[in-house]
Order: C-alpha cells, then structure tokens, then sequence
C-alpha cells in the first residue's frame, strides 16, 4: 500500500484528489494539507510515501518552497520526529498548472521527483503516484520540452571540478548516467552496455551517492548542468 499525502489549498480539489486515489486498491490517502507548514508538519508525523503537491494559495512560486522543504533543502524548521525512527524523506510528486511549465526545472533542482499537469488522466496520477514512490522519476511528455528548453537556456555550465562529483565517476558510472539522462529504463541500460540488470542498479545508486542526488530525476539534472549531457539542437 502506497501511503499519500494531498498537498492543496481548495477543498473541492483536495476531495477529489483523495476520492481518486483512494479508488485504487494500492493507494491510500493518509492527510491533506492546505499550507507549506502544513505539508512539512504533516509529512513529518504521518512520514508517507508520497507528496502530492497539487497547488498552494501564491502558485508556483510556493509550490516550489514546499518541495524544498519537504526534501529537506529549505530553511523550515523541521518538526521532530519519531525517537526510534529514521529521518523522513518522502517522495515528491507536482502536478503544475497549464502554463506554468517553466516551473518543471526549478522544482527539479528543488527536489521533486516527478511532474504531471494538473488536466492529467487519472489512470495517468495513479501511476504516476506509483513510479514515485518506487524510487523512480515521472516527468509528462507535455513537460519535456519545457524542461529541455529550461536547461538548454542556463548561461553557464558548471566546470568539470572536483566540487562537481564527475570526477568521482569512473569511466563505466558516466556511460549510464548518460544513458539514465537519456532515459533509458534499467533493462535497456543492461542491454545496450552489455552488463547484467543488477549492475545497472548498483551503478545507479553509487552515482547517486557519489553525486549527493537522491533520485534519479535529479541525476538527470546533474547530467545536463554539469555538461556531461548536452540537449540536442
């Protein structure tokens, strides 16, 4: 059972957001929050499995506070949490309203782990939730091109540094952070570099340690802010 906290400023969303997952036999629906502190404090106590970021009263730009904070890479104090229990950091789904796709980068380096627009179908949430909460990254194809643009635009690129975490990457670890920044899934990583499936996820995770990312959505990141990646003309 994936455990779900709704993030949203408008009752009649929030309801129909809980009445929608909670329609799924694997997904349960176990707060809802209407504010930044809200969400944080929340998160904090009932430690879900997934955030589901679905609009807060100034759009996008707190939005983007309260993916930070739940990530724990804002200025928020923390609730404290459970003594005998290990510090909680959920999984972070946005859905972004039409017209605010720019915003997919900034909440990328932010910390989500996934973005949806907020017209999404909702066998398409329900999926989505699902992806996150494995571990793995969801962006909506609507949103791509927003987010190649976002990156293609920064004005400078990180030097290959020993700051970086490139550096640190051996030879074997950069071709499948290529390949994860190229999106493809482990299976096809195995089969196009010619090493076993469980190869693949440990090279992911110490490129994931190595680089101080905690998904694989910021890997993707990484990639292409660090140069190592660069998107196509």
């Amino acid at each position: 059972m994936v455990s779900v906290l709704v993030v949203n400023d408008q009752s009649l969303q929030r309801l129909a957001l809980r009445m929608l997952l909670g329609a799924e036999p694997d997904l349960h629906v176990v707060g809802e929050a209407t504010s930044e502190a809200e969400a944080v404090r929340l998160s904090a106590a009932l430690r879900p499995d997934v955030v589901l970021v679905a609009g807060l009263p100034s759009g996008p730009s707190d939005t983007l506070e309260t993916v930070r904070h739940l990530t724990r890479r804002g200025r928020l104090p923390r609730p404290p949490e459970p003594a005998d229990s290990e510090p909680h950091t959920p999984r972070v789904l946005v859905l972004t309203p039409a017209g605010h796709e720019e915003h997919a980068y900034a909440a990328l380096r932010a910390g989500a782990d996934g973005f949806l627009l907020e017209d999404a179908a909702p066998d398409e949430l329900a999926s989505a939730v699902r992806v996150v909460a494995a571990g793995d990254a969801v962006i909506t194809p609507a949103l791509t091109r927003a987010l190649i643009d976002a990156v293609r635009e920064q004005r400078t690129v990180r030097p290959l540094s020993r700051t970086s975490g490139l550096d640190t990457l051996t030879g074997r670890e950069r071709d499948v952070l290529v390949a994860v920044a190229s999106g493809w899934s482990n299976a096809e990583i195995a089969e196009r570099l010619s090493i076993a499936p469980t190869t693949v996820k440990t090279h992911v995770s110490n490129i994931l340690t190595k680089i101080g990312a905690r998904a694989r959505v910021q890997a993707v990141t990484f990639a292409y802010e660090s140069g190592l990646v660069r998107p196509a003309a």
